[in-house]
């Protein structure tokens, strides 16, 4: 029974740490019903009801449980934070399509440019007549 009381008391430790970190590390805008302050007092004084109250009515949900809608949750009215992963973003992967274009277009007038040049030497010294030293020994 002793061990069982031990598992149980490091179990509300180890879950109020993390409420506590939870909540430190939240953006302000993420906290809902009351002020930090208020959040860390009663995780610190109340652990295993504090930290179950933080995880259920302390904080927004987090952005992956979200769906994908508006740029607006309709709760609050505040704008949904930018994607965090590069890759994520729209407007970045639209940003390097366009740029990947754009070299490949550059590439593309490099290349026609030396195939012309490569065409008029092609023709100049087809047009030249042949000299002495030219011609192969018969």
């Amino acid at each position: 029974m002793a061990r069982l009381g031990v598992l149980l008391f490091l179990v509300q430790i180890v879950l109020a740490v993390c409420a506590l970190i939870s909540c430190l590390s939240a953006e302000e805008g993420q906290i809902r019903a009351l002020p930090r302050i208020a959040w860390v007092l009663i995780i610190l004084f109340f652990p295993l009801i504090g930290s179950i109250a933080w995880f259920l009515a302390g904080r927004e949900p987090s952005a992956g449980t979200r769906t994908a809608g508006p740029a607006s949750n309709g709760r609050t009215g505040r704008q949904r934070p930018r994607p965090l992963a590069p890759d994520d973003d729209p407007e970045f992967l639209r940003s390097m399509q366009d740029r990947a274009q754009q070299q490949d277009q550059e590439l593309f007038h490099r290349w026609e440019e030396d195939l012309r040049r490569r065409e008029d030497d092609l023709r100049r010294r087809d047009s030249d007549p042949p000299r002495e030293g030219d011609r192969p020994e018969v």
